[in-house]
């Protein structure tokens, strides 16, 4: 069975603007947590969802999907 884990990441947040881009140890927040779930064996495939170009750009360029 494949199994996909996606991760939503918004920019406008009412609370915290940008935060899956902030950076958290030389990594965005976004990165860190898309690393983690690929460490996940039960996952075939991990996917960002987001409404943001900034977000996607960010993903694609460390090389997230």
């Amino acid at each position: 069975m494949k199994v996909i884990g996606i991760i939503p990441a918004r920019y406008k947040s009412s609370r915290f603007p940008g935060k899956a881009l902030a950076n958290i140890l030389g990594e965005s927040m976004i990165q860190r947590v898309y690393n983690q779930c690929e460490k996940c064996t039960q996952l075939t495939r991990v996917i960002v969802a987001t409404d943001d170009e900034k977000i996607l750009n960010h993903v694609v360029n460390f090389g997230g999907e």
